[in-house]
């Protein structure tokens, strides 16, 4: 008689809470719009049960929400508490903000902070400028896979050549489906002209009247923190204009890289993850402008 194999009960425990932080990376990738538990389930990979089981736990635990209406799926008050908490130890954004009105305010146009989430940057701050016609292409909570806008591109183009190679082809599906004027052969020319001239330009790619330009910042060993962008109508992004956006990105990249080497000691913050481990996640909504 053959005898059953089961895996310990440490090991089970240990899958559903790796599967329930999963869930709960994933519910953060809808933003504001929310995710239906449909939604969840089919990027989710877990069946239907399986899913509404781990979200009601997570629920349970403040981590996330459910609207009582729309019956869609937050991130809850205890992530908002663990966030706050931790911009203690890793607070990018308390230290960009005054960057980003200055940026704002000297530019009239709209300036964004983004960093890295996987094979993904995410916008985590959107200062508003004074321009009367602005670009919408990018709010907090939205996520474009790295290379496409000008500060996604940014952060790409500080990565090693093998380690964007991984990214762009765990995102390749996605740009094809989602950004026809943003294949992988186009980004790869986009991060060469970004290395180039120093600064990162999406002219229009997304949007046809929509600019961005983007300006990595680092960390002291030399890793991308994030990137600062700066979007515009494409008549307030020619040539000229760029050259001086990106000398006041500069200027503010030096401020906040200063800062940054104060936040914490270098050999105590966590190492860029193996590309050879990124995997990339299918966006739950096309994002546009």
């Amino acid at each position: 008689m053959e005898e059953k194999m089961t895996a310990p009960a440490s090991l089970n425990g240990s899958q559903s809470v790796d599967r329930a932080l999963g869930l709960l990376s994933l519910v953060s990738y809808f933003g504001d719009q929310g995710g239906s538990l449909s939604e969840i389930v089919e990027q989710g990979g877990l069946n239907k049960p399986t899913t509404r089981r781990l979200l009601l736990a997570l629920i349970r635990s403040g981590l996330v929400e459910q609207d009582a209406q729309t019956r869609r799926y937050y991130l809850g008050q205890e992530a908002y508490v663990l966030g706050t908490l931790a911009t203690r130890r890793y607070g990018l954004l308390q230290i960009t903000r005054d960057s980003l009105s200055i940026l704002s305010a000297k530019t009239q146009d709209t300036s964004f902070l983004s960093i890295q989430r996987e094979t993904y940057a995410v916008c985590l701050h959107r200062e508003e400028g004074t321009y009367p016609i602005r670009t919408h292409a990018l709010q907090a909570g939205y996520r474009h896979p790295l290379g496409v806008g000008g500060g996604s591109l940014a952060i790409l183009a500080t990565m090693p050549d093998d380690e964007i190679d991984i990214i762009l082809a765990a995102n390749e599906a996605v740009l094809l489906a989602d950004y026809p004027n943003l294949p992988p052969w186009q980004i790869r020319e986009d991060i060469a002209a970004t290395r180039e001239q120093g600064f990162a330009l999406n002219p229009g790619r997304i949007l046809a009247n929509s600019w961005g330009i983007g300006l990595a910042i680092h960390f002291p060993d030399g890793r991308a923190a994030g990137a600062l962008s700066i979007a515009a109508i494409d008549s307030r992004m020619q040539p000229a204009r760029q050259q001086e956006l990106a000398e006041l990105m500069r200027i503010e990249v030096k401020k906040i890289e200063a800062r940054l080497a104060h936040l914490q000691p270098l050999n105590d913050r966590p190492k860029r993850a193996s590309a050879a481990g990124v995997k990339s996640r299918a966006r739950p909504e096309r994002m546009k402008a």
